[in-house]
């Protein structure tokens, strides 16, 4: 770990502004593939990693980037459900989830066992330059290749098509909840302010996670009442509440279309500011790791050669459909029929959605996703007044 002194100040390798799951993945890619590289990660807070369950399916993983990412792993499980009112579905697949605990752990770690690293909690940032990052005290840090990751500011996004906000509990409780694996979404509540699910994620035989979660059109989100939700929902399942452990919250903008183009020079925009997550599921994992692995494997002279365009264009294909999907989702449906177009979703083939979660769909999957009998509740009336 490197002190802030003269010494630290000379160039370093790549600098990172802000210390969430995009940062870290790329410092932790970055020192595994280059052990004496020279990162620097800025957070304004005392500690990376924020206050955050970070999820993602196996099939977002590449095999050979498996034991990199198996380091973070807090949880997992060999399958989950979604249950619909009705359907219910258990598919076998792999799903884990990382804590913003475990993640500042091992970068954290990573950062102060490497020769050029270093790590500036509590600090921060006055101006971000293309070579250069100023902080608030007046130092500078110098870059070959700067990102600013500190979260979004929508600039890629030509308009919002709505929303997906969510309250979530980690609740301790006084006796077992008897949860055997996740439950991505529980459709069987009242459908309020657009699509409506819980999300439950056993993380010991006493200990759950549950998230009250909407599809809406507003980017509002009464706390106070999701909590009520929550343990409304948790007495209804059986749960007897001991303690509330954490709570996190979230609003995340669904975009209605692709907008402007990463530049391909310094200083980079990554994570969700930049673009780089999912525009309808808001899981940012997959993406994050994909321009990490980039960045790491291309330093420290190619990050905007050949195989940058490449990895801009493929995102922006897979983009620019999940977009298109918000705009049906919101523009053709009425807010409490919604749950109907994730019903039909997940009925397909389970490799389908898999590469749908991990946004890499291919034409195949794309035309079983939009093709076929339309899914109940669709509005002829609500898609004619979205499109005015």
């Amino acid at each position: 770990m490197i002190n802030m002194n003269s010494d630290s100040l000379r160039p370093f390798d790549v600098v990172l502004v802000g210390g969430g799951l995009q940062n870290a993945l790329i410092a932790l890619c970055l020192l595994d593939r280059r052990p004496m590289a020279r990162v620097a990660i800025i957070e304004r807070e005392r500690r990376i990693g924020g206050n955050h369950t970070w999820s993602f399916h196996a099939g977002d993983v590449p095999d050979d980037a498996r034991r990199l990412v198996e380091q973070l792993v807090t949880y997992h499980w060999s399958s989950y459900d979604v249950v619909f009112p009705d359907s219910r579905r258990t598919l076998v697949e792999r799903y884990a989830a990382i804590s913003s605990e475990r993640l500042a752990s091992v970068v954290e770690g990573l950062l102060h066992g490497a020769p050029g690293g270093a790590l500036l909690t509590g600090t921060a940032v006055q101006r971000v330059e293309a070579s250069s990052v100023t902080l608030d005290d007046g130092r500078t840090l110098q870059g070959g290749l700067v990102v600013d990751a500190r979260g979004p500011d929508f600039a890629h996004c030509d308009r919002i098509a709505g929303y997906q906000k969510f309250v979530g509990l980690e609740l301790e409780l006084n006796r077992p909840h008897w949860l055997v694996r996740p439950l991505l979404m529980d459709a069987r509540v009242a459908q309020t302010d657009g699509f409506r699910f819980f999300y439950a994620l056993p993380l010991g035989p006493r200990r759950v996670l549950l998230e009250d979660t909407y599809f809406s059109d507003r980017p509002d989100l009464d706390v106070v009442a999701l909590r009520r939700e929550i343990h409304a929902y948790a007495a209804r399942q059986g749960y007897a509440v001991a303690n509330v452990v954490r709570e996190e919250t979230g609003v995340l903008p669904l975009p209605a279309r692709v907008g402007a183009a990463p530049c391909d020079a310094s200083p980079l925009r990554a994570g969700y500011g930049g673009g780089f997550f999912h525009p309808a599921t808001g899981y940012s994992f997959p993406v994050a790791l994909r321009l990490a692995r980039h960045i790491a494997e291309t330093l420290p002279g190619d990050v905007f050669a050949d195989r940058w365009k490449q990895l801009v264009d493929d995102h922006r294909a897979q983009f620019r459909f999940a977009a298109l999907l918000n705009r049906m989702l919101f523009g053709a449906f009425l807010p409490e029929s919604r749950w109907n177009a994730l019903q039909r979703f997940y009925r397909l083939p389970p490799d389908t959605i898999r590469r749908f979660y991990a946004l890499e769909t291919t034409r195949a999957d794309r035309l079983r996703i939009v093709c076929g009998r339309p899914p109940r509740g669709i509005s002829l009336r609500v898609a004619i007044g979205a499109s005015a």
